[in-house]
């Protein structure tokens, strides 16, 4: 019994000297695929995806509340220029006056004036100063209800009121009425402009 005892004892302290020998030491177990790293490298790594997040979240909100400011101002205009042409649509019949700006006569900046005034929008007199002073041009092409159309030099003025087609006070004799966008108004038109924006 003390032979096998003591064979016992030799076979462990010969199996402790190979563990040595082979470099293996006696540590806790790893998670398979789990790289050791030192905990403070560890938080330095995850603390910059954490701040390049909140800054990007941080770049969307500006850029989305930038927008919303932008479509904001894009729909007040439009809601001004909706009323502008109402306005000016409840014109139609009333004779042309030179110098008239309403209300039941009008030249044709005097019936622009008027529509844009009931806007909530003030516009000079004239149709040459209508057009100087109002900053946003717009191109035949882009042009959108509401928008302020010149011709003949800035010597006459119209509300595009969409579809090809125009409301105005055109001359002497004749009656504010809504017209067709003609050869003859697109080969004298100067431009036009945007107002309330």
């Amino acid at each position: 019994m003390t032979a096998s005892v003591g064979a016992v004892a030799a076979q462990a302290t010969a199996a402790d000297a190979a563990t040595q020998q082979a470099g293996v030491q006696q540590v806790a177990p790893r998670e398979p695929g789990v790289q050791q790293v030192d905990p403070q490298e560890a938080g330095v790594q995850h603390a910059a995806p954490q701040e390049a997040g909140t800054q990007q979240a941080g770049t969307r909100q500006g850029a989305t509340q930038k927008a919303a400011a932008k479509l904001s101002k894009a729909a007040k205009q439009r809601i001004k220029a909706t009323t502008a042409v109402t306005v000016a649509r409840k014109q139609i019949g009333d004779p042309y006056r030179y110098g008239a700006s309403g209300p039941h006569a009008f030249d044709c900046s005097g019936l622009v004036m008027f529509s844009w005034r009931k806007a909530g929008v003030k516009l000079p007199r004239i149709a040459a100063s209508q057009y100087r002073s109002i900053k946003k041009k717009i191109s035949w092409k882009n042009l959108k209800p509401g928008d302020l159309m010149f011709f003949r030099g800035l010597g006459h003025v119209g509300m595009y009121v969409g579809k090809g087609k125009m409301i105005h006070s055109p001359n002497s004799g004749s009656r504010v009425r809504v017209d067709k966008l003609s050869g003859y108004r697109k080969s004298s038109f100067v431009g036009a402009v945007r107002p309330g924006m």
